[in-house]
């Protein structure tokens, strides 16, 4: 038998399949992981860009000082990105199935993050950089968790960690220029 016979009944036994279950939506026999898992792993994602947004919020409120119109708009971008990541999440956990935990009760708890005011502008800054480095600590660790086991979520969170990168990125650079000293190393 020939690959291509060989896929071509595999297909008939796709579609056969794809007519069963049609309560688990986007779950399919191939799912390589555990389901509740999974979402339960995107709700701690959720509730860590919940504290984000927030305190990115607080900084582009509060930031004070005669620099602080540039730097109080980048905290204003990056809520704003912080949010998307959390629609992509919340969409994500829906299409497992799951709910989305939005609960604001328990939010600090479930968060990698913590949400720090910071007394200045450094200190923000800083408690931004801090957040991010968790931020891309956590979601590399959960990019090798999900792997071949479910490329569509791996993919979704190789792609919020590229931001968080760069927002840590931005982050260093603010502080650099804040702090007029060079953080890393030459």
């Amino acid at each position: 038998m020939s690959a291509r016979e060989t896929f071509l009944t595999d297909i008939k036994e796709i579609r056969r399949r794809a007519r069963e279950h049609l309560s688990d939506g986007a779950i399919t026999q191939n799912y390589g992981g555990k389901v509740d898992d999974a979402i339960a792993l995107l709700n701690h994602a959720v509730a860590t860009e919940i504290v984000c947004i927030l305190r990115y919020k607080f900084h582009a409120v509060c930031a004070t000082g005669l620099a602080s119109k540039a730097v109080k708009e980048e905290f204003a971008q990056h809520a704003k990105e912080e949010e998307e990541h959390l629609d992509l999440l919340a969409e994500r956990i829906n299409q497992l199935g799951g709910k989305p935990n939005l609960n604001p009760e328990g939010v600090g708890s479930r968060a990698a993050s913590q949400y720090a005011e910071g007394e200045n502008l450094v200190d923000m800054i800083k408690e931004d950089l801090v957040a991010e480095r968790i931020a891309i600590e956590t979601y590399r660790e959960m990019v090798r968790y999900f792997g071949d086991r479910d490329p569509t979520t791996r993919v979704l969170l190789e792609r919020i960690l590229a931001q968080e990168e760069e927002h840590a990125n931005d982050m260093h650079d603010l502080l650099v220029s804040h702090e007029g000293r060079p953080m890393l190393e030459e």
